[in-house]
């Protein structure tokens, strides 16, 4: 009976580093995104339209690996 609450605690364990590298990656993905827009937009202001359509398509991109990340973790604690 020991044994499955072990498992039970580091399920939890492993579901809170995987909510918190998803989060990081997703920030960090976000702000390169962003980073590269302010870049193209200063540089070329004529093409912000098209740079800025590219931006969201990046940060959705990122911000999926971050969902991704919590239906991982919400499956190890037992919330799904």
């Amino acid at each position: 009976m020991e044994e499955l609450k072990t498992i039970s605690d580091l399920a939890q364990l492993g579901g809170g580093v995987a909510i918190g590298f998803g989060a990081i990656g997703a920030g960090l993905g976000i702000g390169f995104a962003t980073k590269g827009l302010m870049d193209a937009i200063s540089r070329q202001p004529e093409v912000s339209g098209k740079a800025f359509g590219f931006f969201l398509l990046g940060a959705a991109l990122s911000e999926a690996c971050a969902l991704y990340a919590f239906v991982i973790a919400a499956k190890l604690v037992g919330l799904m």
